[in-house]
């Protein structure tokens, strides 16, 4: 992901008063290498003091393809060598108004006795003078700007930052992924039916069509060299039951190995699939689960049921590096006061509690067939909860929560299924949760990302429904 930065000031100070130019180059420093260690490809556009330099700098990141601008106010400076930067940018605008210390120090400063190195000092420290100044131009102008405001050893101001930058990745990571589609939705589930185009509007991101004939032909060349490399990989990162057939293991892993290749083929970052068949395509549909965790757990999340606007949750949630399991809701524990959320498709196997079991189903409930599934219980600890949902008129917006995935007894039927508390309770959140008007999927990562999501939300410039 590529950021510009620059700071403003006011070229007329410099000449007034020594030093001041020198050390708030120093601070700009500080702070442009700082976020170039958070894994962003920074483009400097240095300090801009005059309305030229303002033209130049705008020039450079329209050039570069900046995703978002941080703007360090280093000093008091004129809107209008601001707003050129912003304004033909077009990009996000995160203002950073950070002073150089959390105190002057009164005393020292007072004693200093020249009015006119004072002067020099406080301007050093006068960041906060210029942000309603620039806010209201902003504001009038109609430029996406956001403020981060404390001072340079802030952890929390620092955090904050992060999280831009965090947002900022997933924005681009979202843009730039190819979603494939494979089958066709579960009939009758109207609630995950999503609109490709809005959802390409929304996010940016490409919508690859599949047909289950090219994983047919890629799963008859797999070759036995491949199965058996694959079965390895099943018994590396799952605990493989003893009631597993041979059979069925065989079945899922060169299903698995076709799955790769079509996600290698295309070039897929993520796929919701669903498909209701006879003979070899019910063979191949019914030993898919297993494929489709490992390919979730290596960051190509895999929704069943085709829900694509879960996978979209996925996708974020996996960009962000939280995992983001295939999840709807399985029961309420109104004793504990509880949630059960889990699901016998696709898991992260990245963010599971212990290992992940690969276990035989007589049934897929709801679905045709029977084969392997997985039992999974997500970390425990912090977690947070994602829906990308769609309204009435169609807009897209993102819908989040955050609890604790807590111990205690979960359904071994063969599913991913974990306990969650929320600080709004069971009851709380089920009401909540649901008249926000998500779809019964959801994505499931760990600790807490609510900040993060938000500010993604304001970088597509959607709204996010923060339940708890």
């Amino acid at each position: 992901m590529k950021a510009g930065i620059f700071s403003i000031g006011l070229d007329t100070y410099w000449p007034q008063f020594d030093g001041l130019l020198d050390n708030l180059n120093g601070y700009h420093a500080e702070i442009r290498d700082r976020i170039a260690g958070m894994g962003t490809e920074l483009v400097d556009g240095g300090m801009v003091d005059n309305v030229e330099k303002a033209h130049e700098v705008s020039a450079l990141f329209k050039k570069e393809d900046v995703e978002v601008i941080f703007l360090f106010i280093s000093t008091y400076a004129l809107s209008s060598t601001v707003l050129p930067v912003v304004q033909k940018t077009k990009v996000p605008v995160v203002m950073l108004n950070l002073q150089p210390v959390a105190q002057l120090d009164y005393e020292k400063f007072n004693a200093l006795g020249d009015r006119g190195v004072m002067t020099g000092v406080w301007l050093e420290h006068c960041q906060s003078c210029s942000v309603p100044e620039l806010a209201c131009v902003f504001n009038r102008t109609g430029i996406d700007y956001h403020v981060v405001t404390g001072y340079l050893q802030e952890e929390e101001a620092w955090q904050e930052i992060r999280d831009w930058v965090d947002a900022a990745k997933v924005a681009a990571g979202m843009r730039e992924n190819r979603v494939g589609i494979l089958g066709h939705y579960y009939c009758g589930m109207l609630d995950v039916y999503s609109d490709l185009t809005q959802q390409s509007a929304t996010f940016g991101n490409h919508f690859q069509l599949l047909e289950m004939c090219e994983v047919f032909e890629l799963r008859n060349a797999v070759t036995n060299e491949e199965v058996i490399a694959k079965i390895a990989e099943f018994n590396e990162k799952f605990q493989v039951s003893e009631e597993c057939e041979p059979s069925e293991i065989e079945r899922a892993a060169k299903t698995s190995v076709a799955l790769d290749k079509l996600i290698e083929k295309h070039k897929l970052g993520s796929m919701a699939y669903y498909y209701e068949g006879q003979g070899e395509y019910e063979n191949i549909v019914t030993s898919v689960i297993a494929g489709n965790t490992l390919l979730t757990g290596r960051n190509v999340p895999v929704a069943g049921e085709c829900e694509v606007k879960n996978v979209q949750a996925m996708k974020i949630m996996d960009l962000f590096g939280v995992g983001g399991s295939f999840s709807e809701f399985y029961l309420s524990d109104f004793v504990d006061d509880v949630v059960y959320l889990g699901h016998d498709g696709p898991a992260h196997f990245a963010i599971a509690e212990g290992r992940v079991g690969l276990v035989p189903l007589s049934v897929y409930h709801g679905k045709p067939g029977k084969g392997l599934s997985i039992q999974m219980t997500v970390q425990h600890g912090p977690v947070t909860i994602l829906s990308v949902v769609t309204r009435r008129d169609g807009s897209v917006f993102l819908q989040v929560a955050e609890g604790e995935s807590v111990p205690g007894p979960v359904l071994q039927i063969g599913n991913t299924n974990s306990r969650y508390q929320f600080s709004i309770g069971a009851k709380g959140f089920m009401n909540d949760w649901s008249k926000g008007g998500p779809a019964h999927h959801c994505a499931i990562g760990v600790g807490h990302i609510g900040d993060k999501i938000e500010k993604l939300g304001a970088l597509l410039g959607i709204e996010v429904n923060r339940v708890c």
